[in-house]
């Protein structure tokens, strides 16, 4: 989505947060546009925040927009939007690996239980309340606060009812995030991850990946850096968190957290200390 509004000659950025891994967070001003997403890579929730009774989407027999009203764009899903007065609003965009793996992080559950309904112009409080606040966290820069409204917006998301074949068993996923958990300091392997859920390395890393929505090294590392977070409250050394945390080296931590996180340690402590007063 980003993409496309950036090449759009109505639309202009206020202002923008980036979140790692493909998270972003963007505050846009449009007016007299047409836009045509045509099937964008990942999910966009869009929030109104002034405005938008002169924002129709043309595919689906011109509805019209309005301030507080919820867009849900899910990843794929064309549409075509026609702009004749200026409106406020904030896109999230979140890639579908990362949406399902926060997901069964956040529910300890299997990620393909998630839908990413498409939804126009709707009165979604579950999405509207944690928007708004992810939208006045990008105009300050307060990256805790826009972390926890994102979370908020993804654990109310609605569930799938679905008969999942395929994947690890509940029981399977618990001993690999116990396995995790024991030796975040150190080296994780795949041999040892396969053992504990007793399979071979090839058979549990399809599994895993169909279950968590990503690859268990990448689950790895987001427990690494959700580590890292917590130890960056503190006042322990770049050097001795990156250790604790399991990485080689503290050029590595930095270039991990940064790649996940979008900002570097040094950064993301500086912001949280700030925001705490």
């Amino acid at each position: 989505m980003t993409d496309f509004l950036e090449a759009s000659s109505g639309a202009h950025a206020s202002a923008r947060m980036d979140l790692g891994a493909g998270r972003t967070v963007i505050l846009w001003e449009n007016r007299g546009d047409r836009v045509f997403y045509d099937h964008p890579s990942g999910h966009t929730f869009s929030f109104y925040l002034k405005g938008g009774t002169g924002t129709r989407r043309l595919d689906i027999g011109g509805a019209t927009g309005h301030p507080g009203a919820v867009c849900v764009m899910p990843a794929g899903h064309s549409s075509d939007w026609e702009i004749v007065s200026p409106f406020q609003f904030v896109h999230v965009h979140l890639p579908d690996h990362i949406i399902r793996s926060s997901y069964a992080h956040i529910h300890d559950r299997d990620s393909r239980q998630l839908e990413v309904r498409e939804s126009t112009f709707t009165d979604l409080p579950g999405i509207a309340a944690p928007m708004l606040q992810i939208a006045q966290a990008a105009r300050t820069g307060d990256r805790l606060s826009a972390e926890v409204a994102l979370s908020t917006l993804i654990a109310d998301l609605p569930e799938e009812k679905l008969v999942l074949k395929g994947g690890l068993s509940p029981q399977q996923l618990r001993r690999t995030d116990e396995w995790i958990a024991a030796h975040i300091g150190g080296s994780i392997l795949l041999a040892d991850l396969a053992r504990e859920a007793g399979l071979s390395e090839f058979h549990f890393q399809r599994m895993f990946t169909l279950s968590r929505g990503i690859s268990p090294h990448k689950w790895a590392m987001t427990k690494r850096i959700e580590k890292a977070k917590e130890q960056l409250q503190g006042e322990s050394s770049l050097a001795q968190i990156s250790s604790t945390c399991g990485f080689s080296c503290q050029s590595h931590f930095t270039r991990s957290f940064k790649a996940e996180v979008g900002t570097t340690p040094a950064r993301y402590r500086a912001q949280i200390h700030a925001e705490g007063g």
